[in-house]
């Protein structure tokens, strides 16, 4: 099994070949391809590249498959005696991602 470690929005995520993750929103268009070239470490069977910070030549091939909202997380704050009470929520919005290809030169 062929899988990379890499960086996008702060944040490493595992990408598998064949497989989709979910990034924090990207400004690319649905059914775009892009290239993810912060890659810090590539496995390939027994093959293992680390990267300092970065593997050099390393490129992950995605296609964007959809954007949407992720669940809604409620933010409370409360003082006990005060009548304070601030109720507010939010919602990130994510990018999915198929990872195509992990390419290593």
């Amino acid at each position: 099994m062929k899988y990379a470690i890499v960086e996008s929005g702060g944040k490493q995520y595992r990408a598998v070949e064949g497989s989709t993750i979910e990034v924090d929103l990207l400004a690319a268009e649905k059914g775009e391809k892009i290239a993810i070239d912060n890659v810090l470490l590539v496995v390939d069977e027994d093959k293992v590249t680390v990267g300092t910070p970065v593997v050099k030549g390393a490129k992950v091939s995605a296609r964007v498959q959809d954007h949407f909202k992720g669940p809604k997380i409620i933010v409370f704050r409360y003082r006990p005696k005060k009548r304070y009470r601030v109720k507010t929520g939010h919602r990130q919005m994510y990018t999915r991602l198929f990872i195509d290809s992990i390419d290593l030169e």
